[in-house]
């Protein structure tokens, strides 16, 4: 079997036969397949107005034996959720010798588990929330005890907010706890972060402008992510130059010290009082819907929507056969 290697440096494209036969992986079996083919979709338009030979390809429907049987060159993963973005999709590739863009199999199950990211970036110094493992019914009112109200539930292997909730009183708790463990068996609850959310993209080892989030609803969930339009998004997000350059290190930080490389996006919250920055999560195949946040803040940048997406293709280059 030839291996895949990362590189240290990115290699561009100058043309679109550099990238060959392209397969965009959407759709798949998770939670947020509705998402990945509304992305897919949206990157795979993207790549075809640039002349790239690029192809919808969904796991659900298809096995992934055929991406080397029909010749594909790489894979551009814009899958969302288990399955594509915890490193099971990474490993497939490394294994069929078909280099894809983002973040390895390693990065990719790490992040894909908020707790273990969020172990790994406290532990290299950086600030997070405090939290608190939801094992059992016998948890809730220690956990409680050390984080206070109101507290975040959250299953530890979802994206897109799926099967978070906000607790604002201690009978909320164990529906909350409930309905995150139906999800995921693995929860754990963290302190809720009075202020604004704040994202920053990063694209080829450098970060984007940043996003300031103003959800209309408790927090950023699910339907304000991707379905309301009453979320209101600033970019720029209003930080002065020493708050944004301090937001900038950290999410490239965040981003390196859990061996992520190519693409993706880091969350943050502000406390109101303090100013502080506090480590959320990581994710490492973001959304490319109208909605999206990569994108706006691509566009702040002064690059639109088909440039981006051929950026992140060419963060397939990284694994070049050996």
């Amino acid at each position: 079997m030839t291996l895949l290697q990362t590189k240290t440096h990115f290699s561009r494209a100058t043309r679109a036969a550099d990238f060959g036969k392209t397969a965009v992986l959407l759709g798949g079996d998770s939670s947020e397949r509705e998402i990945s083919l509304i992305s897919g979709n949206a990157v795979l338009a993207a790549l075809q107005r640039r002349g790239v030979d690029a192809h919808a390809f969904d796991p659900q429907e298809r096995a992934l034996t055929e991406l080397k049987r029909d010749g594909f060159a790489r894979a551009f993963i814009i899958l969302h959720g288990p399955g594509g973005e915890d490193g099971a999709m990474q490993g497939a590739l490394e294994w069929l010798g078909i280099p894809y863009t983002g973040s390895g199999v390693l990065a990719s199950a790490l992040t894909m588990d908020k707790l273990k990211t969020k172990r790994v970036v406290v532990g290299a110094g950086y600030a997070a929330p405090v939290y608190a493992v939801l094992s059992s019914l016998a948890d809730l009112q220690p956990a409680l005890d050390l984080i206070g109200l109101p507290v975040m539930v959250k299953p530890a292997s979802q994206g897109s907010s799926v099967g978070i909730t906000k607790v604002k009183t201690a009978a909320e708790l164990p529906q909350a706890y409930a309905e995150a463990r139906a999800i995921d068996p693995i929860v754990f609850a963290e302190s809720f972060i009075t202020g604004d959310e704040y994202t920053v993209g990063v694209l080829h080892d450098a970060g984007l402008p940043s996003i300031r989030i103003q959800p209309a609803t408790e927090f950023y969930d699910y339907q304000a992510k991707y379905f309301r339009n009453d979320t209101q998004y600033h970019c720029p997000s209003g930080l002065d130059a020493k708050a944004e350059a301090e937001l900038q290190a950290a999410a490239l930080a965040a981003f390196r010290v859990t061996d992520c490389v190519g693409w993706g996006r880091v969350d943050f919250m502000r406390d109101n009082a303090t100013g502080k920055f506090y480590f959320i999560e990581i994710n490492t195949t973001p959304g490319m819907t109208d909605h999206s946040l990569v994108p706006m803040a691509a566009r702040q940048s002064g690059f639109d929507f088909e440039e981006l997406v051929w950026r992140v293709l060419e963060t397939s280059f990284l694994r070049e056969r050996k």
